[in-house]
């Protein structure tokens, strides 16, 4: 019995005296992964890694795989406010973060409406049509918007630019 309540005395010395491992928090440059769901403003799900939500949600795409999404903070290619939302949680834990359109895909910029000549596009078999999709040369997806004889409007702006999205975020892992 004495040698029990040593060891609980010593267990709670040691674990008031500060000598526990703080849990690690992801930090800028940690490779980490994370559990997501994507919205737009009036709750309509546009993303997730979660497959269940995403089936539930009428948004699955069989040919995707649903795992959690790895990412190095502070790198490239992720949006600010995302990248900015997972610094400082610890494994395992939930966030809600709401970002604005200058913390998600930037403000919507009608300068970036274009004209295009017909000519300069790719040859297509069917007349140009509003609501086209055409990728550009770096790949990135873009939207014809009115047409006419001679040219086509291009919208260059990211689909979701304007928009205020709100993320639920669950960090999975951190790798330094």
């Amino acid at each position: 019995m004495r040698k029990l309540l040593f060891i609980l005395a010593l267990t709670a010395i040691i674990l008031i005296s500060g000598c526990s491992t703080p849990a690690e928090v992801a930090e800028e440059g940690d490779n980490v992964t994370v559990d997501y769901v994507g919205e737009f403003e009036n709750g309509t799900v546009f993303d997730t890694s979660i497959e269940e939500v995403a089936l539930e949600e009428g948004i699955h795409n069989p040919a995707r795989p649903y795992e959690p999404l790895g990412f190095t903070l502070g790198g490239e290619g992720m949006i600010k406010g995302f990248d900015s939302a997972v610094q400082g949680m610890a494994v395992g834990e939930e966030k809600t973060v709401q970002l604005s359109p200058e913390l998600a895909y930037g403000p919507y910029k009608e300068e970036l409406i274009r004209a295009v000549p017909l000519d300069d596009l790719p040859n297509k078999t069917t007349p140009y049509q509003i609501g086209d999709r055409l990728s550009t040369a770096y790949g990135q997806q873009v939207v014809i918007v009115d047409v006419n004889d001679t040219a086509a409007m291009i919208d260059f702006n990211h689909p979701m630019a304007g928009e205020t999205l709100k993320f639920n975020i669950t960090l999975v892992s951190i790798e330094e």
